[in-house]
């Protein structure tokens, strides 16, 4: 069995949803301690002036007991804060980069809501979005969560797939698709799934 174990992420991007989909079985990781400045609560989009980097903001405690505790805080007790209107300006973001994408208003109305309600939880959030981003692509992988932190794992993905450094995966091989301004960046591989969905449509499981 082809099965492979994931962290949960925001959006996260098209190599991340090709081990979703191609796999036989995606355990997703709820255990693990949160990792900053990583697809867990980032995603990265195509825009006019180039790639742009939509990160959902945490929330911190304050006292020193409560940062000692954070510190070892599983990935799926992490809360979601309301600072600086995110939700606004992240979809204000994808309406700029996409708004001329030729399915964006195909999609927005099943997007949109993931911007007006609020989640206390980031996992639970990111769960919602990636069980309708699921269906929009019309993928039914078997997911599972793990149940505690697996330390080792034969095809763990929880770190290779990063925004940062990457690690090397030669099952993943970025194919070219139309990008709204690619005339002016060039193409920019393994963007957020919405940067394929809005561009491809129902075409963009195969691209996975």
């Amino acid at each position: 069995m082809n099965a492979v174990l994931l962290s949960t992420t925001y959006f996260g991007p098209i190599q991340w949803y090709q081990k979703l989909y191609r796999a036989d079985e995606a355990w997703i990781e709820q255990h693990e301690h949160f990792v900053k400045q990583t697809y867990r609560s980032r995603c990265i989009i195509a825009t006019t002036q180039g790639t742009q980097t939509l990160s959902i903001p945490i929330e911190h405690p304050t006292s020193n007991v409560q940062r000692s505790t954070f510190n070892v805080q599983r990935i799926k007790d992490i809360r979601i804060s309301d600072h600086g209107n995110w939700r606004h300006l992240h979809w204000n973001a994808l309406q700029s980069a996409y708004g001329e994408s030729p399915f964006f208003e195909y999609y927005e109305d099943d997007l949109h809501p993931f911007f007006e309600k609020r989640w206390t939880f980031l996992f639970d959030f990111n769960e919602a979005i990636r069980e309708k981003l699921c269906e929009l692509l019309d993928i039914s992988p078997v997911v599972r969560f793990t149940e505690k932190y697996v330390s080792d794992y034969a095809s763990d993905y929880r770190e290779a797939i990063n925004p940062k450094h990457p690690a090397p995966d030669p099952d993943f091989q970025p194919r070219r698709y139309y990008q709204v301004y690619e005339a002016k960046h060039g193409f920019l591989p393994n963007l957020s799934i919405v940067d394929l969905l809005f561009n491809m449509g129902p075409e963009s499981v195969f691209y996975l």
